[in-house]
């Protein structure tokens, strides 16, 4: 029965593949970097580092109408992403990410305007909230309704990995006609605990971005309810940055971090100015941030500064 079922889905798989070849596109493109960071006093690694991706996207459409799409990334030499979407333009897309996929709330952990890093980003634990992302993940993507934009995903446990909670996520975005240029938007995530491995931590995130020609500002809060109450956190982040021309623009953002031990912790205080310039395909970034209290250890601050320069082709 099993061997059936498989040569099933190979023929389906075969037979949706087979799609007007005449219709379909291929694309490639592939990215580098090299990059400048000091994390802090404590970081004593090499401060150099060089990324590398290259990535494949197809595109067609059957017959019958249904757009499919394939998306297919290798980053540092290994495989980073992979996924295929079928979609249409009355019922919204679905999409199965067989490798490394975000679930709802992970796309939008963190959606506050910057021209590079973000100010948590130099900070290990606590930082931000931290949606999911795995293999094996469903997802279904609305179309827009009203300005509305509906985005689910389902991850099934499996014990057999490192994936011990079955996971669901949800989040929507709205951007109202009336006011062109605002964006507020709601996420949510549930874990499930299957084992004596697993730590259900229930997650949430709530947002507004506005833009006004230039200029772009976001102020978000986000809460993560940990089966380990020392491991629940509350953080608030806001942020502006604005485009000076087309090829530059800069960036300011705060990001604090609350935890329940409040008599004995004290709140993680980031910020970060950053800058960015496009030439081309080039772009050479920058940033320089300060981080109060560590860890919501008193007095353990740190200041960092990272500068980065990427090609694209």
């Amino acid at each position: 029965m099993t061997n059936i079922k498989k040569i099933g889905l190979s023929a389906l798989a075969g037979s949706l593949m087979a799609f007007s070849a005449n219709a379909a596109e291929l694309s490639v493109s592939a990215g580098a970097s090299i990059t400048f960071s000091d994390g802090g006093d404590d970081v004593t690694n090499n401060a150099w580092s060089m990324g590398d991706s290259l990535d494949f996207a197809a595109s067609g459409e059957t017959d019958g109408g249904l757009a499919i799409s394939l998306y297919f990334e290798l980053d540092n030499d290994n495989l980073d992403d992979t996924s295929v979407s079928i979609s249409t333009d009355s019922m919204g897309t679905i999409t199965f990410h067989g490798f490394d996929g975000s679930s709802a709330l992970g796309a939008v952990d963190d959606v506050m305007p910057t021209a590079y890093e973000e100010p948590w980003s130099f900070v290990t634990s606590p930082s931000k909230i931290d949606g999911t992302s795995a293999a094996n993940m469903f997802q279904y993507t609305s179309p827009s309704v009203g300005g509305a934009t509906f985005t689910a995903t389902y991850n099934q446990a499996d014990t057999s990995s490192s994936i011990v909670e079955s996971q669901t996520s949800y989040a929507i975005a709205y951007s109202p006609e009336m006011v062109d240029g605002l964006t507020v938007g709601y996420a949510v995530q549930d874990d499930t605990s299957t084992g004596a491995a697993a730590s259900a931590v229930d997650e949430n995130t709530m947002y507004v971005k506005y833009v006004y020609g230039s200029i772009t500002a976001g102020y978000q809060v986000s809460d993560a309810d940990n089966a380990t109450a020392s491991e629940s956190m509350e953080s608030t982040g806001m942020a502006i940055s604005y485009a000076i021309s087309d090829e530059m623009s800069i960036s300011y953002g705060q990001h604090e971090v609350e935890t329940p031990n409040d008599s004995a912790d004290a709140d993680q205080e980031a910020s970060a100015i950053s800058a960015s310039y496009v030439s081309g395909g080039m772009t050479i970034k920058g940033t320089i941030g300060e981080v109060d209290n560590v860890g919501n250890v008193a007095t353990t601050d740190r200041e960092t500064y990272e500068f980065s320069m990427s090609f694209a082709f």
